[in-house]
Formats: structure tokens, sequence, C-alpha cells
């Protein structure tokens, strides 16, 4: 018996349509073009990592989810396996940032410093399929890598929000924080620094559960109540500007050093200045993100007609390191592909500037020269810049112009056989 086919996709990943592949395709283009004239140049990674890179305790949750790769040939011993590593050698990635690392670490020698990559590519994990969230999605990556000083996040900043802006997206937010103002915070407050990561995933549901709902939470850890409230009292008192990161620094004293404010400071100046387009800037103290391999800035992009972060990032200058034995500065910015494009759709987003698309339907037994003539004819409509189309003809003719006009032909032609010389 043989065994059915199945048409549907694997669970979570899905097929693309031609509607959406076209605004997909136009994206990739306007984020190419744009992060290009900020001096970022294209790279590309495998999407299969090496497992001990994948599994190396800097990619928090994507850990659990990856798409683990069996050994092949001779090394796949099945009976002699004692734990799931035995079997596995890869995976395909998680995200970008990871492969970029070791990529970096591999060919720092051919690379210019600073380097500033773009990197566009599928990522996998094994989640659990919702709408708008698959196993298979794509990422856009931005990083800087070799540049110390507050530039990168500025530059990263910058050229987001104006790819975002030349897309028509105007109500969006770029929230920005630090890890150490986050660590400053709990210090003042008198949290231990092994107890910062539970308080700050606690911290990290503030927008959800609100402020009492945080204290709540740390008080059932186990928390003081002095210290919780010394710390949610902090949060009260910033205002979400550079007036906000003035106030930490003189209120946390020496828990917090002069440097990260000054940085902060100097970056949401700066991006107020240069900004390209019309977007909000926040200090934002209860921005945490998830990646344990953060060490400074972090930032994320919010917006009010999704109600949730469309791209994220921050400063990780400790990841290459690993690989290297010597730190290496690092900052990047991850752009939600998936959900900018949802957003789009959504919206009937119209490709600007596409070509004038014209169709010619071929009557039935078009004999040899009409061909030649209506083939020479689409021709020259190219050379001058049209979409053509050459389509026999079919017999619901009026159903097959209106598909053709919703899919964009402003022109159809009909080529009958005995007129076709009066075209």
């Amino acid at each position: 018996m043989v065994m059915a086919l199945k048409k549907k996709p694997v669970t979570g990943m899905k097929d693309i349509l031609p509607q959406e592949m076209e605004i997909r395709d136009y994206v990739i283009w306007l984020i190419k073009d744009t992060y290009k004239t900020y001096g970022f140049t294209s790279m590309e990674t495998p999407c299969v990592e090496h497992i001990e890179n994948l599994c190396s305790k800097q990619g928090g949750d994507n850990e659990k989810l990856i798409f683990k790769i069996m050994k092949r040939g001779e090394k796949l011993k099945i009976d002699t396996a004692k734990e799931e590593n035995d079997l596995a050698d890869g995976g395909l990635r998680y995200d970008l940032t990871v492969p970029l690392a070791r990529y970096y670490a591999n060919h720092a020698n051919e690379l210019p410093s600073p380097f500033k990559a773009l990197q566009i590519g599928n990522v996998w994990r094994a989640d659990r399929p919702q709408k708008g969230r698959f196993r298979q999605f794509m990422q856009c990556d931005i990083d800087i890598l070799g540049e110390p000083g507050n530039l990168a996040e500025i530059e990263l900043i910058l050229a987001t929000t104006a790819m975002l802006g030349k897309l028509n997206f105007r109500n969006f937010t770029v929230c920005i924080n630090d890890r150490n103002i986050l660590k400053a915070m709990a210090a003042y407050s008198g949290f231990r620094e092994e107890d910062y990561d539970e308080v700050f995933i606690i911290l990290d549901k503030m927008d959800k559960i609100g402020a009492e709902g945080v204290a709540k939470e740390l008080e059932e850890m186990g928390y003081t109540k002095e210290n919780v409230e010394t710390y949610l009292n902090l949060f009260e008192e910033v205002n979400p500007d550079v007036t906000g990161v003035r106030y930490l620094k003189e209120k946390l004293g020496d828990y917090l050093k002069d440097e990260t404010a000054d940085g902060m400071e100097l970056i949401i100046s700066s991006v107020e200045a240069a900004k390209e387009c019309e977007f909000n800037l926040k200090f934002d103290p209860t921005l945490v993100r998830g990646q344990s391999y953060y060490t400074g800035t972090i930032f994320e992009v919010t917006m009010d007609d999704f109600g949730g972060s469309v791209a994220g990032g921050g400063r990780y200058d400790k990841m290459i390191g690993k690989f290297t034995g010597q730190d290496t500065p690092a900052c990047g910015f991850s752009i939600g592909f998936e959900r900018i494009v949802m957003l789009l759709l959504e919206n009937g987003y119209q490709v600007p500037g596409k070509a004038k698309r014209k169709a010619y339907l071929l009557e039935k037994n078009m004999p040899k020269e009409g061909m030649l003539k209506v083939l020479a004819m689409a021709k020259a409509d190219r050379e001058a810049g049209s979409q053509v189309l050459i389509a026999n003809m079919k017999k619901n003719k009026k159903f097959q112009k209106e598909q053709l006009m919703e899919d964009g032909y402003s022109e159809i032609v009909d080529c009958y056989c005995d007129s076709v010389d009066q075209l």
C-alpha cells in the first residue's frame, strides 16, 4: 500500500503565496539598500551550527528549542549512545548572533575593524506554533563588531528607525536601557548579585502585571518588603528621558558608574538630534531582554499597532571571547522581519514604484507568425520597463481577466489568430 503524500507543510512551517512574497522581497531589498547607506555589508553563515556552540548557555530558553541533527554514517551509534548529545553533533541555528560570533572569530583577520555586518536568513526553533509564530522564520540582524564606544548603539538605532520610516511606520517607540543600570538599581535596593537574574525575570513582567504584581511576586519569592519597596519606588521617580538618567546617576551614587549614565545620555541625545523619521525614544529602566549574553545597552522597538516588540538588541561584549579567549566589543539589532511583514499585509501595504504589468492572452491555435509577433512586442515592452505575461486564453476569459487585474495587470491585450497583424 502506497502511503498518501501530504499537501500541507510540516507543523510550524508555512508556504508563502505570491502576494506576501512580493512584499517580503521588497522589504529585503529596502533593508539592504538602507543599511548599505550606513556602511553595513552583507554576509552569510550556514544554517547548521556545531551543537557545542548552540548549547553554550548564551541563548537562554532558545537552547531548549534546538532542532538537533543526528550524526551521519559510522559516527551514528544509536546502540551505545548514553545521552542525546551522543547522537547529535549539529543543529539548525536558533538565531543569527551565535553564528555571527563564530564567523567573526574565524575571519577577524580578513575583516575590517570595526566590522559592520548585515545578515538576513532563516532560523529554526522547536516552539509551540501559534498565530504569527512559526518554527521557521526569517531574521534580519545588523551588528557592529570591534567598536567599544556608544557610536555603535547610535548608528544601529538610526539605521533601523530610518528603515522603518521608509516602510511608512510612524507610531513606534524605541525603548532603551542598560544591563548595568538594572544591576545598579537592584544593588542599591539591597538585592544580592546572585539574585539579579531572578529579580529581572519578574521585573520584565511589569508591563503585563504592573508594579503591584511585581511586588507581590518578589515578596512571594522571599525578598524583604523593604527591599522591594525601595526597588519599585526608584521606577516611579524616573522620567522616560535624559532627566531620568541624570536622576539615577545622582540617586544611585557609587552603585552606577558615571560612564554608564553618561553613555546612555549621549545615545539618547544623539539619536534625538540625528533621527531621520518621527518616532518616540524612551528611557525605560524596566526593559530587561531575556538573553543572558547582553552586557550593556539594550533596546527594543514597540509598535502601537502591534502591541509588542518588532525589533530588539543590545551590546554583547563577552560572546566572541568565548571563541577566541579575547573579548571583542559587539552590539547588534535584530528586526522582527516576520512581524513587520505581517503588519504590512494587515494594513494592505502596496509595494511602491512597481513596474507596469501587461498581459497578452493568446487565442487557441495561434499560428507561428502570430506567436513571433507577440513575443517581439513583449520583448519591446520589457525593454521599456514593463512586467509582461504571455498566457493562453481560457474558456472563461472574463474570470481570467479578473484574476489578472487582481494581480496588478493594468493592461490586457487579446490576441486572436485572425487579427494579430493589427496589433
